[in-house]
């Protein structure tokens, strides 16, 4: 494809012009406003969460149901008896949704799993308009304490995030797959603030916006304490490629969790790496107790060795 084939349509750019003049000059004009707004759009998923879930096709297989959560209902997707089977959870990134992972369903019931899937607040069939990770962390822990402990969880994108942080003794998964995992929430807002032409200067009132909202500080999102603490055996899988999050994101969770193993792809970027039969094949080799991609030793760990 090329370059100019793969630009976004001209509504898009057009629209994003608009987002980008009024954030420069409102940033100098009207500050406080504008952090106010850039919080809110920052924490508003996109509407093709929900019509892509719209659009996802019938499966007979498949039991909906509803769970609320601080308030909001919580599309869930429920394949076989979590009671009665050990049940891999699959947990969406940004702007994406539940159904999204239909290509590893029935991998995973022909291993013995049940399976559950559900959409974060804001996104696809679930209720409210705003979502942080905070909200995608307190989500998985809900779905989590109603079906139990998961033998498997799969996990994509700001997803990988959330599942890593909601584990604790009230809820954990037994093996972990995390796809393209978000790693750095300073860096996502950094990334954030170039898209739509923030000034720096607005970062700090930016992150006090978002903890007035949340109730947490962004550094309180930091994944490298809490990777340090995990023990279950974890596959990353990240692709050279990934323009959304860097490769270097998922480098970071294999060089602080012990138990964890770096599987690189390349070419396949940060949507496409999901659902590549390749990269089923290995999630579900892992899954099965086999030995997938490469141990990644830290910084640390390497000086303490020498």
């Amino acid at each position: 494809m090329s370059a100019v084939a793969a630009r976004p349509p001209l509504a898009a750019r057009l629209k994003l012009a608009v987002v980008r003049a009024g954030f420069a000059l409102g940033g100098r004009l009207a500050p406080r406003r504008t952090v106010a707004r850039a919080a809110r759009l920052f924490a508003t998923p996109l509407a093709s969460s929900r019509t892509r879930a719209q659009a996802a096709p019938p499966d007979a297989a498949m039991k909906r149901g509803t769970l609320e959560v601080d308030g909001r209902a919580i599309a869930t997707y429920l394949w076989g008896d979590p009671a009665a089977q050990p049940y891999a959870l699959l947990v969406h990134g940004w702007s994406s949704f539940g159904l999204r992972f239909l290509p590893w369903v029935p991998r995973l019931r022909a291993l013995g799993y049940a399976v559950v899937a559900f959409d974060q607040p804001g996104h696809g069939h679930s209720g409210g308009r705003l979502c942080t990770l905070p909200d995608f962390v307190a989500t998985v822990r809900a779905v989590g304490r109603r079906y139990g402990h998961a033998a498997l969880a799969v996990a994509h994108s700001l997803g990988g995030a959330a599942v890593t942080l909601a584990q604790d003794e009230d809820w954990h998964a037994a093996r972990l797959v995390l796809v393209a995992p978000a790693a750095d929430m300073r860096a996502a807002t950094r990334r954030f603030f170039r898209l739509v032409r923030l000034g720096g200067h607005l970062r700090e009132p930016f992150f006090a916006c978002l903890q007035q909202r949340t109730g947490v500080h962004v550094d309180e999102l930091r994944l490298e304490p809490k990777l340090r603490t995990l023990g279950q055996p974890a596959l990353i899988v990240h692709d050279l490629d990934d323009a959304d999050v860097p490769w270097a994101e998922g480098e970071r969770y294999a060089q602080h969790w012990p138990g964890a193993r770096l599987l690189t792809t390349q070419g396949l970027g940060h949507r496409r790496v999901l659902d590549a039969p390749e990269v089923i094949d290995a999630a579900l080799a892992f899954a099965r107790g086999g030995t997938v991609g490469e141990r990644v030793v830290g910084s640390l760990e390497l000086a303490a060795a020498l």
